[in-house]
């Protein structure tokens, strides 16, 4: 098997230059976003126990979070499959305050089962959280900077999708279904199975509500198409349409250049949302390059319920135009002109420029360097290697 050492599990990736180098560049680029927004930047541990990194989510979750025996406690101990806990759990825990706490981060995961098969198994995300306000100004702005971050990783014209899982549950919480009911009617609403839907549920308004949930999506005018269809029920499920078109109204006065849609099914995430979620499309991928929402209270496990929101975005997802770095090729060199070549290579990387010294005077350039230092009366200057 020595010559099989090479082989990856399936579904790991390793990114390669230049495509590894692009990557790092959109992390920095999000993580300077986040901190001009005034959210600070923390770093939770790769592996945590399991029980922690599940607070508050549902079983999906669970499912993709790959575990292991800790072998000095004895006790479970699960690789992160999602950050928002652990943010959940600093903001509880390991750093609480009053009043509004803004928190960013950036780190692999691990997924035991991703939900597509075509996903791969190690993915990078970043993420911001804005815990302690329940007003719908803070899910704003935590829109607006999800729009930033993609802005600033060049996604142009990015389609924000908008919903709220209250409406789902209001209508749900009539019903008194058992958990395994429960559980596959949020699995028809979630692959928006009509037929599905009216088979779980009792004939009556609210199975008409919920057959319809998965149509209801679409511009501006599926608000008032979702007002008609909620009517003859009312109650949570009305209030929090009232809360969704504010929080429309919030992020086009933010983002007035970003198409702003609506899916009153859209219920993907790990279980802990309760309140408005939102993703970010681009027009050409069918995927959510970012997803996030509300939500409340998850912070109680750990002894301290906070309301919260937040979003995370796949970084792997914003790599599209990976060009190979442009270095400049530094040659062998003695005596004074050594001395001399050194200052300028020093004020060369100083200025950002990525630059490669031989080691040897028998040393090539390697392929990514396009230019060459060279001396030209007593000068080193640049020269293009490819003309």
């Amino acid at each position: 098997m020595a010559d099989q050492k090479w082989r990856m599990p399936a579904g790991m990736d390793e990114w390669l230059p230049p495509a590894a180098w692009r990557l790092e560049q959109i992390r920095r680029r999000v993580l300077d976003v986040f901190h001009s927004w005034g959210y600070e930047y923390i770093e939770p541990p790769v592996v945590e126990y399991l029980d922690a990194l599940l607070v508050g989510a549902g079983d999906d979750l669970d499912l993709q979070t790959l575990k292991v025996v800790d072998q000095r406690s004895g006790r479970l101990l699960g690789v992160r499959a999602d950050m928002t806990p652990q943010a959940v759990r600093v903001d509880a825990h390991s750093r609480p305050c009053e009043g509004v706490q803004r928190l960013c981060y950036a780190g692999n995961l691990v997924f035991a089962n991703p939900a597509s098969s075509v996903d791969p198994r190690s993915q990078l995300k970043a993420g911001a959280e804005l815990f302690g306000s329940t007003s719908l100004t803070a899910d704003a702005e935590v829109v607006a900077l999800m729009i930033e971050v993609l802005t600033a990783a060049e996604v142009r014209a990015p389609v924000v999708v908008l919903g709220h899982m209250a409406i789902y549950h209001s209508l749900v919480g009539e019903l008194g279904l058992d958990e395994r009911s429960g559980q596959s009617l949020f699995a028809a609403v979630q692959s928006k199975a009509e037929s599905d839907i009216r088979q779980l549920v009792p004939p009556g308004p609210i199975a008409d509500c919920l057959v319809r949930l998965p149509t209801l999506m679409g511009a501006q005018e599926v608000i008032e198409q979702a007002r008609e269809c909620l009517a003859s029920v009312g109650g949570a499920a009305v209030a929090a349409l009232d809360q969704l078109a504010e929080l429309a109204a919030l992020v086009r006065v933010s983002c007035p250049e970003v198409t702003v849609r609506f899916d009153l099914a859209e219920l993907a995430g790990y279980g802990y949302h309760n309140g408005p979620v939102f993703s970010a499309y681009r027009a050409d991928l069918g995927q959510a390059l970012a997803r996030g929402g509300r939500y409340d209270g998850i912070g109680g496990e750990f002894g301290r319920s906070r309301p919260a929101t937040g979003f995370d975005v796949s970084l792997k997802a914003l790599v599209t135009d990976a060009q190979p770095v442009s270095g400049i090729w530094a040659p062998w060199a003695v005596d004074a002109q050594r001395k001399s070549l050194d200052a300028t290579v020093r004020h060369l990387r100083d200025s950002g420029e990525a630059v490669v010294t031989a080691i040897t005077a028998a040393d090539q350039p390697p392929g990514f360097c396009t230019r060459q230092l060279t001396l030209d009366a007593g000068d080193w200057v640049i020269v293009d290697l490819s003309s």
